[in-house]
């Protein structure tokens, strides 16, 4: 029988892994279909409103269902499915966690400007605005190895992307940012190494974004010539 769920992707795409982790965490079948976000398909367009990915298809007594935003996504995941429960029973703590999904989606917007500004300046403002970001984590965190403690929850299937980004710009030279941050270092350490965060892209990401990078021009490279 063949996954009734249908993930729309890009290989790139943070937000995708997200809900890739999210359903493998779970044990979840599902149908991941890439597409190129330089030349978008019709029938893609049709069912993102935003033009962006990840889009969710799901099946219904209505027909098939789409939905966008990868938080959207992640909760109808958890709310839907069953296995290991990615959100907190409490309904405090998991107020708690969404914040923390969204403050994560923040850090995102400061990478991409690190990762495609042309620009020293802005790069250094980029920098120093992530360093500041996952020093607020810092103290969040408690002794791990999650998030959250012993149990992988949801925040840690939106951390992990972030911290894959840092896999491949390492390359390039130590960029400080979690030099004061060692709770932050141990908890991307443990991320690197779940197999659902290993299995949510695929091998030829790191060559992937290592031309993104060379495409945009970026000052990332330079600075570390």
């Amino acid at each position: 029988m063949s996954p009734s769920l249908k993930l729309i992707s890009h290989k790139l795409c943070p937000y995708v892994q997200r809900a890739v982790i999210a359903l493998t965490e779970k044990g979840v079948a599902f149908e991941r279909i890439d597409i190129d976000l330089a030349n978008k398909p019709d029938w893609f367009l049709k069912i993102s409103p935003l033009g962006k990915v990840p889009v969710l298809v799901v099946p219904s007594a209505q027909g098939e269902i789409a939905l966008f935003e990868s938080n959207v996504i992640c909760e109808y995941i958890e709310e839907t499915q069953s296995g290991a429960k990615l959100h907190p029973a409490d309904a405090l703590a998991r107020a708690q966690h969404r914040a923390w999904m969204e403050f994560g989606s923040a850090i995102l917007g400061d990478l991409w400007g690190l990762e495609t500004t042309q620009d020293a300046a802005v790069f250094a403002a980029k920098r120093e605005a992530l360093t500041a970001k996952f020093a607020r984590v810092e103290v969040a965190l408690g002794d791990g190895p999650y998030f959250a403690g012993a149990r992988f929850s949801l925040v840690d299937a939106v951390f992990a992307p972030i911290f894959r980004y840092f896999d491949v710009f390492d390359a390039y030279g130590d960029l400080g940012i979690f030099a004061s941050s060692p709770k932050v270092r141990a908890w991307r350490d443990r991320l690197a190494q779940r197999p659902s965060v290993k299995s949510a892209v695929s091998p030829e990401y790191p060559q992937l974004l290592r031309a993104f990078l060379v495409r945009h021009d970026a000052y990332l490279l330079k600075q570390a010539a």
